[in-house]
Parts: C-alpha cells; structure tokens; sequence
C-alpha cells in the first residue's frame, strides 16, 4: 500500500469515528487497522527521512 492511500484510509477511519458511525466490534476492528496504517506511515517517513539525508550528505 502506498503512504498516500494507507493515509486516506486512516483519515477515513478517523472521520467515522469522530461522527460515531461505528458499533463497538466495527470499532475495534478499525482500531486495529488503524494502528497498522500508522505504522506503515511512521515507518514509511522515517526510511525517507533517512534516504534524503543520505542524498543530502553524499551531495557535500
């Protein structure tokens, strides 16, 4: 999945659960899910974080 859609899914979960449109099992569910998308986000900008400072530095 690609950091732009995992963060459109989040966002979407997110929005559902600000407007209460979820049961109590649907809930958890989507916590879980959630959890996994922000981690693959975290991780995602954390390894291009490091690939820019590298292409920074070998630039010098």
């Amino acid at each position: 999945m690609k950091y732009e859609e995992a963060l459109h899914e989040l966002e979407r979960i997110v929005s559902k659960m600000e407007e209460g449109d979820l049961d109590i099992d649907t809930l958890s569910q989507q916590l879980k899910t959630a959890k996994e998308l922000i981690t693959l986000c975290k991780d995602r900008l954390t390894k291009t974080d490091a690939e820019v400072k590298k292409i920074l530095a070998d630039a010098e």
